[in-house]
C-alpha cells in the first residue's frame, strides 16, 4: 500500500495490525481514522482518500465519519487548544460567558483556529468535572472554576505564555503530581 500521506512506520504498522482484527475492513474505519489523526493532527482530503483506499471504500464513507463525530477533524487545532465545557452544570455556573470571554481575548470564534495557528477554541459537551465548573481544558490540562473575571485573567496568562507559572491557576493534573511530591 502506498504511503502518500507520509505516515510513520509505527503508525503504518498499527494500521496493519488493527485492520485484520475486524470482521470486515470497513469496520476498522474509526480506528484507522484515529491513528491517522493522532499522527497528522487531522484527516484532510488526501488522508481521507488514503484511508478509503486502504479499507477498500469510497472516500465519502470516510468523510461522513469525520464530519459526523466531533472528536474527528479535517483541519488541525491550534498549537494551544482550549476546550470549554457547555454541559448543564458548567453552563449554570457561567461556561457560556467563559467561552465568550475566550473568543474576545483570543480573537477567534468557537470551533475555529486563530489566523496565526496559535489558538483554537472548542465549546464542547461534558469534560467530566461537573462539580467544579466551568471547566476548561488547555491541551491536556484541566482547570476548574474558570468564570467571570477569572476567565479574563486566565486568557491573559495563556496569551502571555504564563499560565503554567501562575499562582492563581493550577491544573487538576499538576495538582495530582504536586501531591505525590509532598
Amino acid at each position: 500500500m502506498d504511503n502518500s500521506i507520509n505516515l510513520s512506520d509505527d503508525t503504518l504498522s498499527k494500521i496493519d495490525e488493527v485492520v485484520p482484527k475486524y470482521p470486515e475492513k470497513r469496520s476498522a474505519a474509526l480506528m484507522v481514522i484515529h491513528l491517522v489523526q493522532d499522527e497528522l493532527g487531522a484527516v484532510d482530503d488526501a488522508s481521507c482518500e488514503w484511508i478509503a483506499r486502504r479499507l477498500e471504500l469510497q472516500p465519502i464513507n470516510i468523510k461522513e465519519l469525520i464530519t459526523f463525530y466531533p472528536m474527528l477533524r479535517e483541519k488541525p487545532w491550534g498549537r494551544k487548544h482550549v476546550r470549554v465545557c457547555r454541559t448543564l452544570p458548567c453552563a449554570l455556573r457561567g461556561s457560556y460567558g467563559t467561552c465568550k470571554t475566550f473568543e474576545e481575548k483570543l480573537g477567534i470564534k468557537e470551533g475555529h483556529v486563530s489566523e496565526d495557528g496559535e489558538y483554537s477554541l472548542e465549546f464542547m459537551e461534558c469534560l467530566a468535572d461537573c462539580g467544579q465548573g466551568p471547566v476548561v481544558i488547555v491541551d491536556e490540562k484541566t482547570y476548574e472554576n474558570i468564570d467571570g473575571k477569572s476567565a479574563e485573567k486566565f486568557a491573559d496568562l495563556l496569551i502571555d505564555g504564563k499560565l503554567d507559572e501562575s499562582e492563581d491557576f493550577h491544573s487538576y493534573e499538576d495538582s495530582l503530581t504536586q501531591e505525590t511530591k509532598n
